[in-house]
């Protein structure tokens, strides 16, 4: 009987053909970088089939990075889009497809782009109210600006890490309210924020903002993220400026990003809206909504502990493009934007411990034992879907991390 081919994919593969996300990888005969495009449980190496097929993408898909695909713009990615859709559906380009097909466990993933900036967002209404309610229990749970303009801070571009990198637990200054003086030391309040990332392709004008419109001209895919977080450090060095330490150390991002045409059919329309907004963050009269269907799980030492659904954020990816260049602050190619923490309205469905233990109030159950923050050794995975054409699911690439003590 004839081997089955990598290109035929059991049916409701979620990263089968209608898929297709991109990554960079490198193999131990050859430790040379290339962009790699998923299909089931093999990478096809793009740039090799681009120049064995003759196409005129193969500058492009030869590279050592996504970047230079990312800066070629909108046209460029739906055209190469287009091209490795019928390379592996084309019974023609069967036999050459084949050739360039490597199994995932035989090849190394790597950060798939250079970052250039790094900015993370608090877009979850159901997070804001249960961190406002957790820290600021007889006031209002969300500050008077929270429904008026997507709230976020700059991050630290350096730190962002590819799926599978070790994170290493971090010190820093750390106060609880009844103590004299602040300590040095590990933190001991170690979580998570599980987010969905976006990565800038098309640059823009310094001084020209980008409209809600231009989204998809600017933004290439959406990966998934998780930020950690030293909440410990943070509620010591948050006032007044915001997050620094408690963020900085470490956000580790998939090693596949998927094309926003990928996800077409899982657009749904945000939250309604409790505050008319101002013209330019007023989406109500685009094309097409802005919020995305995915289905997030948090899993810690492979135990499930949540399910946030992104499609309950209240502020979309285009209002938190428009409002970071709405000042006049410029795009570049590799810019990375984080969603900020997704919850839901239920227990199961929080995207961190500081509010599935509320703030370590009620410990969780894991088979190895209770948990309120990580403890070192911990491994912590999101995975995801989204709703794909005529049924399908589209598999968001896993982001995972262990927490390892200090060297």
């Amino acid at each position: 009987m004839p081997q089955q081919s990598p290109l035929d994919l059991p049916e409701g593969d979620p990263f089968g053909p209608h898929n297709l996300p991109y990554g960079v990888f490198s193999t131990s005969a050859e430790d040379r970088r290339r962009i790699g495009v998923r299909i089931g449980g093999h990478v096809l190496d793009a740039g090799a089939a681009a120049a064995a097929l003759g196409s005129p993408y193969a500058g492009l898909l030869g590279q050592s990075s996504l970047n230079p695909l990312l800066a070629a713009g909108r046209t460029a990615w739906r055209d190469v889009r287009r091209a490795l859709t019928a390379w592996v559906t084309d019974p023609g380009h069967r036999v050459t497809v084949e050739a360039h097909l490597l199994p995932l466990d035989e090849v190394t993933l790597h950060l798939p782009y250079e970052v250039a900036d790094y900015v993370d967002f608090y877009a979850s209404e159901h997070h804001a109210t249960n961190v406002g309610r957790i820290f600021r229990p007889d006031g209002d749970a969300l500050t008077p600006n929270w429904k008026h303009l997507p709230i976020g801070y700059h991050g630290r571009s350096g730190t962002i890490v590819v799926s599978g990198t070790d994170v290493v637990r971090p010190s820093g200054q750390r106060k609880a309210p009844t103590d004299p003086a602040p300590v040095f030391g590990p933190s001991v309040k170690l979580d998570i924020e599980a987010e969905v990332g976006f990565v800038v392709g098309a640059p823009s004008e310094l001084g020209r903002p980008v409209p809600l419109a231009d989204f998809e001209d600017h933004v290439f895919g959406l990966f998934l993220l998780n930020d950690w977080s030293a909440r410990d450090i943070q509620a010591w060095e948050y006032v007044p400026l915001g997050p620094f330490l408690g963020k900085s150390f470490a956000t580790s991002v998939s090693a596949w990003v998927t094309p926003l045409e990928a996800l077409d059919a899982a657009r749904v329309a945000p939250p309604a809206r409790d505050f008319p907004l101002l013209p330019y963050l007023d989406d109500a009269e685009l094309d097409r909504p802005g919020g995305f269907d995915l289905h997030i799980t948090v899993s810690i030492n492979g135990q499930e502990v949540a399910r946030p659904p992104f499609a309950s954020m209240y502020w979309t990816a285009a209002q938190q493009l428009a409002h970071m260049t709405v000042n006049g602050a410029s795009l570049r190619t590799g810019d990375v934007y984080g969603s900020g923490t997704v919850s839901g309205p239920e227990t199961g469905q929080r995207g961190s411990l500081l509010e599935l233990t509320w703030n370590g109030r009620d410990a969780i159950e894991l088979v190895d034992g209770k948990r309120t923050f990580l403890e070192d050794g911990d491994t912590v995975t999101l995975t995801a879907w989204a709703p794909g054409p005529d049924g399908t699911r589209v598999g968001l690439g896993e982001v995972t991390g262990r927490i390892v003590g200090q060297r």
